[in-house]
């Protein structure tokens, strides 16, 4: 079981430079969980592919529906005092310190490729692009 960010999600669904890190992951280990609000997330990347015509509103309906299915029960609470300490702790926002709180309370880590999130929590966190085919 991985822990993952949105970007994570976004990059195995929507084609970039960082898939094929994404698909070597999902290789690796297929199980993935978020916090629960990644699905709000991913609609915004959706939006903002629409808003700069990379996508049509029917390209992005679609993938929303994949990756709501990879996902289906996936979706995890995190721990509020917890997001706040990381928060406070980093000066980063409880939006990304609510992925390094799950994997914490999961005892794993957090795969991403945010550069601020890999500097405040090296200890929790492992890189995306470290996954190969």
């Amino acid at each position: 079981m991985r822990v993952v960010d949105t970007n994570v999600i976004a990059y195995f669904f929507i084609q970039s430079s960082e898939t094929i890190h994404a698909e070597a992951l999902y290789l690796k280990d297929p199980v993935w969980v978020a916090p629960f609000f990644w699905h709000s997330e991913f609609l915004n990347v959706l939006a903002t592919y629409m808003g700069a015509h990379r996508m049509t509103p029917a390209e992005a309906i679609a993938l929303a529906s994949e990756a709501e299915l990879f996902m289906a029960g996936r979706g995890h609470s995190v721990n509020t005092s917890l997001v706040l300490n990381l928060a406070a702790e980093s000066n980063l926002s409880a939006y990304d310190c609510q992925f390094v709180a799950l994997a914490r309370q999961l005892g794993t880590r957090l795969v991403t490729a945010d550069k601020q999130l890999l500097k405040a929590f090296p200890a929790d966190t492992i890189p995306l692009n470290s996954f190969k085919h």
